[in-house]
């Protein structure tokens, strides 16, 4: 039989393949199935794996291991298996590689932990009865077992008193299994009343998840249309049939504002899965979806790899954010990925947003998708009025940053009693520091890339490495002292120019820096709810769909931030940023206002930003992807090539251009250093291969790698779809 191995195995020459399959002999007494998990020896570990089908033969019957054992979880399901193996020859990944992110909760696999719990003994002794005695007696008698501390809660007293009924008889000791369960959402409760759009969406989509089959919808809506309400009603469908939900969120980890609405609409919170949950939480959780004990699980993207025992429903919320592409390990974007899990399994998917992404949208243009749209907010809030400030006749100081016009504006806000946000996407205090006498600048060592002081800390950092360093007396090249100045504004230098002009009023800095897991984020968010804060600084964490009554201004520091480079979705995610910070503006009762400073007001995200009118903007970037063959109109794969010497790189780059495929509808750029020619100690250079819709492009890289071969100390990276050009 043939069992895979959570452990990424290459094919020789470096090529990704499936050599994760290994052959074992079924032990005595042993009755093994498809999907089972088993305990295997391979080489002096062993190893917890998944039975996939038949053995490969390729190791005579005599000499084959035998399974040590099976665990008793239910088995891997066969969709699960296919998904796996999906992923896994898309990616051009090991299949193992892929395994590993079904079976990532540590210690699931070990035996569950038991507690020690009370009952009443059927024939209790005489002793000498108290009331806090008594009052335990009568917990346990009408209810189930339960731990002493639990006991003792309930009775009103300590625990020495439940222990000591135990010793004298009047309670009998039984060993439970320690697990976390879910309280099941309340599909009695009613949700919030509806506008006749709304419900028209809804009705739609509950009719797709109690339907079941594959039905890819879109439901695009803008800022505060009540997207997610809708999908509540898709969500309570797929429950009454008894399936499970998953819901996929770009920044789960922030999403305390829908948990929360989660919970008021089906009284109960889901399941979360994300990187901040505690890891006994992750393994009770993995344990009760593959048990079927979970209804409904949000999280992140890796979420999609949870081992569900009868999955119904998909939805993949602000489907457009590009944290749903993972870029380590197992290079994937969990939104397509996601489509596929649907179609596998046969079931609806929901893809949510404000600013769905070109190929979401040419696929409903194309009748690939279902396309259900919500143009108008919620409750009689209008959408914000959107102005552009045109930076090239504000003439700025060199050290300041918000322009006259959208100063005026905060002071409006605030002295109205309102709230404004004020969005810059750049972390620290100053994204460059340069010495006044030479020029130096601070780079850091084993990246591409300047260090972004972090004035708050007392540091300068690389946000790719993570490598830190204080602030140096003197400059390196020059030996100047006391010669370095910060340039350009991160939130941190934004928040000290807004404490000199308005020093009275409340600030919040809303960044990964400062908002570090679930805890801090929703203290924040709770903070500005209760209007403990007048004027929130943030970063793009701030556009993930937050719901403030109180927010009237957003103003947009640098709107041409995400334009530079040569990223052939620049213009496209610019404007998807830009569109849902201003979404944040005016969605209660009171009208919301957006300042864009901009120095280049004709570009076309600006104008697009500008006019409110969407579908031309979309249109040109669609007509300009067309002409040029480029996604959705054409398939691109990177291949990264990289090592610890600049020579061994360049010979493997050397390698796969010499190599490179010459098919007809196939083209290889490069190979180029690496816009980040270095990153965490690896010199990196990149090829890029162009294909033609319609052509796969997995056979043919898979030809090439073998073809091309491996330098010695050489890494290729294989990145089908890139999202990053970096």
């Amino acid at each position: 039989m043939g069992v895979m191995l959570p452990v990424p195995v290459p094919m020789s020459g470096g090529a990704p393949g499936d050599a994760n399959i290994y052959d074992y002999r079924v032990g005595p007494g042993q009755t093994l199935a498809a999907g089972d998990f088993v305990r295997v020896p391979f080489g002096p570990r062993k190893l917890v794996g998944v039975v996939w089908g038949p053995g490969v033969g390729a190791v005579a019957d005599v000499k084959l291991k035998a399974v040590i054992d099976a665990l008793p979880l239910p088995p891997m399901a066969d969709v699960t298996r296919r998904f796996v193996d999906w992923v896994a020859n898309y990616t051009l990944s090991p299949p193992g590689a892929v395994l590993k992110m079904a079976m990532s909760a540590r210690d699931v696999f070990d035996p569950p932990a038991t507690v020690t719990a009370y009952r009443v003994a059927d024939a209790p002794p005489a002793i000498k009865m108290t009331s806090a005695r008594q009052r335990v007696l009568d917990v346990l008698r009408n209810g189930p077992p339960l731990g002493a501390s639990e006991a003792a809660l309930q009775a009103g007293c300590s625990p020495a008193v439940v222990t000591g009924l135990a010793k004298a008889g009047a309670l009998v000791a039984v060993e439970q299994l320690r697990r976390m369960d879910w309280t099941p959402p309340d599909l009695g409760r009613r949700g919030p009343d509806l506008s006749d759009a709304q419900r028209r969406a809804a009705d739609r989509l509950a009719d797709r998840a109690a339907g079941g089959g594959f039905a890819p919808v879109l439901l695009d809506g803008v800022p505060g249309s009540g997207k997610t309400e809708v999908y509540f009603e898709a969500v309570a469908a797929a429950l009454r049939r008894g399936r499970q939900v998953l819901v996929l969120l770009p920044e789960i980890a922030l999403g305390s504002q829908w948990l929360a609405r989660f919970e008021r609409r089906f009284g109960a919170r889901p399941a979360q899965w994300h990187s901040e949950i505690g890891q006994r939480e992750r393994r009770e959780t993995w344990r009760a979806v593959a048990e079927g004990r979970v209804g409904v699980v949000v999280g992140a993207r890796s979420a999609l790899f949870l081992p569900f025992q009868d999955l119904g429903l998909i939805v993949v919320d602000e489907e457009h954010d590009p944290a749903f592409k993972q870029e380590d390990g197992v290079i994937y974007n969990a939104r397509d990925m996601a489509v596929v899990r649907a179609h596998l399994g046969e079931i609806p998917i929901c893809l949510v947003s404000a600013t769905p992404s070109l190929e979401t949208l040419v696929n409903a243009e194309a009748g690939k998708y279902e396309l259900l749209h919500l143009p108008e907010r919620h409750g009689g809030a209008v959408l914000p009025e959107l102005d552009l400030i045109d930076m090239r006749r504000e003439k700025l100081p060199a050290t300041r940053w918000l322009s006259p016009t959208l100063t005026a504006s905060l002071k409006e806000t605030l002295a109205a009693g309102e709230q404004a946000m004020l969005f810059l996407n750049r972390r620290g205090y100053a994204p460059l520091t340069l010495c006044r006498k030479c020029g130096y600048r601070l780079a850091c060592p084993n990246c591409s890339a300047w260090m972004v002081e972090h004035r708050a800390r007392g540091r300068l950092e690389c946000h790719h490495c993570g490598h830190a360093i204080r602030l140096p007396d003197a400059c390196p090249e020059c030996a100047a002292e006391n010669s370095f100045a910060a340039c350009g504004p991160g939130v941190e230098r934004l928040a000290e120019e807004v404490r000199e002009d308005f020093p009275d009023a409340r600030l919040a800095i809303a960044s990964s820096d400062t908002l570090t897991g679930p805890r801090a984020a929703a203290e924040l968010i709770e903070r500005i709810e209760r209007h403990e804060v007048d004027l929130i600084i943030g970063t793009q964490i701030v556009a993930k769909g937050y719901h403030f009554p109180m927010l009237t201004l957003v103003g947009v520091v640098d709107g041409d931030l995400g334009l530079a480079g040569g990223d052939l979705r620049a213009a496209e995610r610019t404007y998807q940023l830009l569109y849902q910070v201003a979404g944040r503006a005016g969605r209660g009762a009171r009208p919301g206002r957006v300042l864009v400073q901009t120095f280049q007001p004709q570009h076309p995200v600006m104008q697009a930003m500008h006019s409110g009118v969407r579908e031309r903007f979309v249109a040109e970037e669609i007509r300009a992807r067309e002409d040029m063959r480029m996604p959705p109109f054409g398939r691109l794969v990177a291949v990264i090539v990289s090592a610890k010497d600049d020579a061994v790189a360049d010979a493997q780059a050397a390698r796969l251009g010499r190599a490179r495929p010459t098919y007809d509808g196939v083209e290889v750029l490069g190979p180029a250093p690496a816009p980040l020619a270095l990153l965490r100690g690896w010199r990196r250079r990149r090829l890029l291969m162009k294909v033609r819709a319609g052509l796969a492009p997995q056979p043919v890289v898979r030809e090439w790698l073998l073809r091309a071969g491996r330098e010695k100390g050489a890494r290729v990276q294989i990145d089908v779809d890139p999202q990053s050009f970096l």
